[in-house]
């Protein structure tokens, strides 16, 4: 207890000062205290990283479920919102290199902090265009919100229509129209998006190795698991406050609720999309506090002074009685690390293994990333359900199923004691099942709803048209009618039409929601004539075989999330153990390097764009510009969507397959080798086993935003 005691205050003299004594009851309460300030430091920052994990994943998966509510506030296509989506990664770019190897010769906590205030500032940045565009506009029938003045939506003379169209189309005219204030707000959005990319970077690397630092071997694995578990829970509360913003409408508190004739259900609405970005920015400079606080150094256990994984402090941070010899030996070091880069490099990509593994990732988190970030907009468009029940499925059932399957396939790992090839089986066969059951979705679509010459003729005949020509028939021939606008009523035929002047409506009655239109003249086409030919406000809902889809589609979702989740943890034992000891840590990040620029950046790009070829009816922004789109066409969204996913997923289990190949031809022989030599095999099955250990917590230090969102 005493020479600890004594090895203790020569190696950490820096930060902590102890009085060694002779006597061993001084010596005693020396390590007493010394084990009391560097047990209660590490809980103190566990507990501090542990929040900040959960503020970081929390307003990483709320801006997932905002995509749709982005979308319509700012009226921009789904490939703009892709972009904006990806410029969390380009964030996380721009410094990850400078702060992964200067963060250690720093104050860790206090650049952690830092990036907490950073990562706050850029939430806040996000939710800023709300206060500074005006207040949210939809395309609307004027007389639906003041009932005092009757128009006919039919409008068949000039003089009846309202001054509002008329003063539209003015300013269409207006060649500067589209600079209109908030046309370009999407701006700040994507900047505060950026702005938390950059904030984030520091929290994972320095706040594993300060754990790693200074914990005993055993304590670094479990706590850090401890991190990420909080980190699984903040995508559910992100996903269920997005829940709950989505419900209420966008200016809240600044309109009369009253005078909205619009639902949750419909196209046009946008939730308190900004609501949660202040949440989650107030919990993100709550998260700053604590590191302010805590040391530059704690004291290192006992089982970690002697060991050969020393603390990566002290791989840089230079003793300061050795000051005078500092310069000289970091230039050393940087001609050392100059020399061995492009070896490395080649030695590492020159691995059959981590070559193709690192090939199968990426197009495998394409697939993944895309999927997750347009599955809110999927389950809306496919299904007709609002963006808050969405939102509450994915947070409540689909996230746990994700958590739980990662969880699984760790303990699949320890029971069994898988070795590499068994990871590497395991791996491939959860990838294989997972997309075996993605492909039964296929199967388990919408129709596309009866929309008035666009999905239906005003006969009633099947047709899909993106021509907004198909939206004018003799029926309402005798209208002037605007083919840009959506603002859709429900016929009692079944039908929905465009707007109540495109169905040939000549009366209304009511206001608000409650608006009815009378002598449709498009609804006689199709009705029977025991009907009138009414209509009310609002699009019609989705067939009645709709609900039952969806709940199909919710089973299998949860089952596919969890087995696409537990090959998750055998694929990083893989990429830990096909390649060099020494090289593990520099593998790891050319490995999270590759998935964020060549998966995080261009997945929701192009998954937009492939999105946005599936739109029927665009809307139209107050001066005319294309807007946010309204409709889409059910089969090809299903088509494109789980397609695109399907053609990635199928590449990846391609490659996966060769990796095993080449596992087999390489790794099989060396292990009944390492069984046949005896006590030399003995050595190397334990500095097997070793590493294998030390990866459990290198495996979790591995994180982005979509990890836990994998759904």
């Amino acid at each position: 207890m005493e020479n600890s005691a004594k090895e203790n205050a020569q190696l950490f003299s820096k930060t902590i000062i102890l009085p060694i004594d002779r006597s061993s009851s001084k010596s005693e309460s020396s390590a007493s205290k010394e084990k009391q300030t560097c047990c209660g430091g590490i809980k103190i920052f566990l507990g501090a990283l542990s929040f900040v994990y959960f503020a970081k994943a929390l307003s990483g998966s709320y801006l997932k479920s905002t995509i749709t509510q982005i979308e319509r506030r700012f009226d921009i296509p789904s490939s703009l919102v892709g972009v904006i989506d990806g410029s969390f990664e380009i964030g996380n770019l721009l410094i990850i290199i400078l702060v992964s190897y200067f963060g250690a010769k720093l104050h860790r906590p206090k650049i952690i902090g830092v990036g907490c205030l950073i990562m706050s500032a850029g939430t806040f940045l996000i939710a800023m265009p709300q206060f500074f565009m005006g207040r949210y506009r939809y395309e609307i029938f004027s007389s639906s919100t003041n009932s005092t003045v009757s128009i006919s939506p039919c409008l068949q003379d000039k003089s009846q229509i309202p001054l509002s169209v008329l003063e539209r189309s003015q300013a269409k005219i207006n060649a500067g129209c589209e600079k209109e204030v908030g046309s370009s707000m999407w701006i700040y959005v994507l900047l505060g998006n950026l702005l938390r990319g950059i904030g984030e970077t520091p929290i994972q690397p320095l706040g594993i190795t300060y754990i790693d630092d200074y914990t005993s071997e055993e304590s670094a694995a479990f706590y850090i698991g401890c991190v990420q578990t909080v980190a699984i829970i903040g995508p559910i509360f992100g996903f269920l406050l997005g829940s709950l913003c989505a419900k209420l409408y966008v200016d809240i508190g600044f309109v009369d609720l009253d005078n909205i004739t619009i639902t949750h259900n419909d196209a046009r609405w946008v939730g308190a999309w900004w609501l949660g970005y202040l949440i989650a920015g107030v919990l993100s400079v709550l998260a700053a506090i604590p590191f302010w606080f805590l040391p530059k150094h704690l004291p290192r256990p006992e089982s970690r002074k002697d060991s050969s994984t020393s603390s990566e402090q002290s791989k840089f941070i230079i003793e300061d009685n050795k000051e005078h010899h500092r310069s000289y030996e970091q230039q050393v070091k940087i001609l050392e690390m100059a020399k061995d880069f492009l070896p490395s490099v080649k030695n590492l990509f020159g691995n059959p293994v981590y070559f193709l593994y690192l090939c199968a990732s990426i197009i495998q988190f394409n697939s993944l990333i895309g999927m997750v970030t347009y599955k809110p907009k999927y389950i809306e468009q496919q299904y007709g359900q609002s963006s808050s029940k969405t939102n509450f499925v994915i947070g409540l059932i689909n996230i746990p199923a994700v958590a739980f399957g990662i969880f699984s396939g760790g303990l699949i790992m320890k029971k069994f004691r898988i070795n590499v090839l068994g990871a590497a089986r395991l791996s491939l066969g959860s990838s294989f099942f997972g997309y075996l059951l993605l492909l039964s979705l296929f199967a388990m679509g919408c129709e596309n709803s009866d929309v008035a010459g666009l999905t239906v003729s005003y006969e009633g005949t099947k047709q899909v048209s993106s021509y907004e020509q198909t939206l004018f028939s003799e029926c309402n021939s005798g209208c002037i009618c605007s083919k840009s606008e959506w603002d859709p009523i429900c016929g009692e035929n079944g039908i929905t039409y465009v707007s109540a002047c495109l169905a040939g409506c000549k009366t209304s009655n009511g206001s608000g929601k409650t608006t009815v239109f009378y002598n449709c003249s498009c609804l006689g086409i199709t009705a029977s004539p025991s009907r009138s030919s009414s209509a009310v406000m609002g699009a019609c809902q989705k067939g009645k075989e709709c609900p039952k889809m969806f709940l199909y589609f919710l089973v299998i979702s949860v089952i596919t999330s969890y087995t696409l989740s537990i090959g998750g943890t055998p694929g990083y034992i893989l990429l830990l153990r096909c390649i060099k000891p020494q090289l593990k840590s520099f593998a790891l990040g050319i490995y999270t390097l590759a998935i964020r620029v060549l998966a995080g950046v261009p997945a929701p790009v192009y998954f937009g764009v492939s999105i946005d070829t599936t739109c029927l009816k665009w809307g139209s922004k107050r001066c005319g510009g294309r807007g946010a789109c309204r409709l889409y066409d059910s089969n090809a969204f299903r088509y494109i969507y789980l397609g695109l996913t399907m053609v990635l997923g199928t590449m990846s289990i391609f490659l996966s397959i060769a990796v095993l190949f080449v596992l087999k031809k390489r790794y099989v022989p060396q292990d009944e080798n390492i069984i046949a030599n005896g006590g030399r095999g003995m050595v190397s099955v334990q500095t097997r086993k070793d590493n294998f250990v030390n990866s459990d917590y290198l495996i979790q230090t591995t994180y982005w935003p979509e990890k836990e969102t994998r759904l």
